[in-house]
């Protein structure tokens, strides 16, 4: 049964940090790319961050400059570090894998993702 955890989330005030990490079970993910995405009360799902096999990036534009996503192969694990944090960062972030080629660039629809975690919460205070 493949799973993706997720953790590291809390509260924390605005210009603060936190590192999430997901760690994957079940199956190795040689050859997938990993995303995070984020869902606010009231909003849809979007993408935050996507990182490859190889560990190339991408990322969305209101996070460039303050998140960073990494991954450890060996470990079967996907890290984001999220630095200077705002309110609006706050929602729920979840970790997803995808089997398709990192070449076709479409890291950022939630529709490419095979698998899930449950997501983890995070909290910006102002």
């Amino acid at each position: 049964q493949v799973q993706l955890v997720e953790s590291g989330g809390g509260l924390v005030q605005a210009g603060g940090s936190l590192r999430l990490s997901c760690a994957a079970s079940g199956r190795t993910f040689t050859n997938y790319f990993m995303g995070w995405f984020r869902q606010a009360p009231g909003k849809e799902r979007e993408f935050v961050a996507a990182i490859s096999w190889g560990g190339s990036t991408a990322y969305a534009d209101s996070v460039k400059g303050r998140f960073t996503i990494s991954r450890d192969n060996a470990k079967n694990s996907v890290y984001l570090q999220m630095n200077n944090l705002k309110p609006e960062d706050a929602a729920v972030y979840y970790c997803a894998a995808s089997p398709q080629s990192w070449l076709a660039k479409n890291y950022y629809s939630e529709f490419t993702y095979n698998y899930w975690g449950r997501g983890t919460q995070v909290t910006v205070s102002s």
